[in-house]
């Protein structure tokens, strides 16, 4: 069974640090800041044994370097064949299934593009790492891929078991919810989740991981088949109802200049 925790970066980055048995050798994924790792490994004499990563936005992978130098480069770097980033040793293609050293069982390798055009997330025992792919409330940004790529991604990861606990990359939570609640202003769920957020946040305490089942209920860019938020969109912008995917295009473009 996996020990999961969270090391704080940058602004509202998080680092997951995986402890995957009864040993000390753990793995973190994304690490953009190597030094908070470093002191989190030594305050409490941890090894790292690998590095995982999803994509190759600086915040994800600023850290490599410095850790590999730390570890004196005996560790491992999984990571997107197709997003050339420095310093990966074990490039992975997505949608394939891998033995991790330490890791009981295989971990399902999900390629998951839109917000870069090789994200790939990490699925192992019902613990999906998917960085900047899946938020809680929201979804990444388009930077690379185009609105099909992205709800395709986001329609595969919400097929998962509803119990499927997810590890996003930031603590975008309460922004996402605020502009959800604009999309969807009549979901109870959502608006009884957003009060629980608020809570959470006044006391600065983190909003993740969250799940599957809680996303299908509030995160708006999981429910573009719905009539209320097709509605809302279409309102948005002058226009008749459309589709899935039409609905989507307009939602992330709305939640852009939000």
């Amino acid at each position: 069974m996996l020990n999961i925790s969270a090391i704080s970066a940058f602004n509202d980055n998080y680092i997951w640090l995986i402890k995957p048995n009864d040993t000390n050798s753990v793995y973190v994924v994304d690490p953009g800041d190597a030094q908070v790792v470093i002191d989190h490994l030594e305050q409490h004499q941890l090894e790292l044994q690998g590095i995982l990563i999803t994509h190759h936005h600086n915040d994800h992978t600023g850290g490599i370097k410095q850790l590999q130098t730390y570890c004196q480069h005996q560790v491992e770097v999984y990571g997107p064949e197709l997003e050339g980033i420095s310093g990966i040793t074990v490039p992975l293609s997505g949608d394939q299934d891998i033995q991790i050293p330490g890791f009981t069982g295989r971990t399902c390798i999900v390629k998951i593009p839109g917000h870069t055009k090789g994200h790939i997330g990490f699925l192992h025992q019902g613990h999906l790492f998917c960085g900047d792919t899946l938020f809680s409330g929201g979804c990444g940004r388009l930077f690379e891929g185009t609105p099909e790529q992205m709800l395709a991604s986001l329609t595969k990861l919400a097929d998962f078991p509803a119990n499927t606990k997810v590890y996003c990359a930031h603590e975008y939570t309460q922004a996402n919810l605020a502009f959800a609640l604009q999309a969807e202003p009549n979901n109870a769920q959502l608006i009884e989740y957003n009060n629980w957020v608020l809570k959470a946040r006044a006391h600065n305490l983190p909003t993740l991981p969250t799940d599957i089942a809680t996303e299908l209920n509030i995160n708006p860019f999981l429910r573009c088949h719905l009539p209320e938020i097709q509605e809302t969109v279409a309102r948005r912008f002058g226009q008749a109802k459309g589709s899935e995917l039409q609905t989507f295009t307009l939602l992330r473009k709305w939640k852009d200049n939000f």
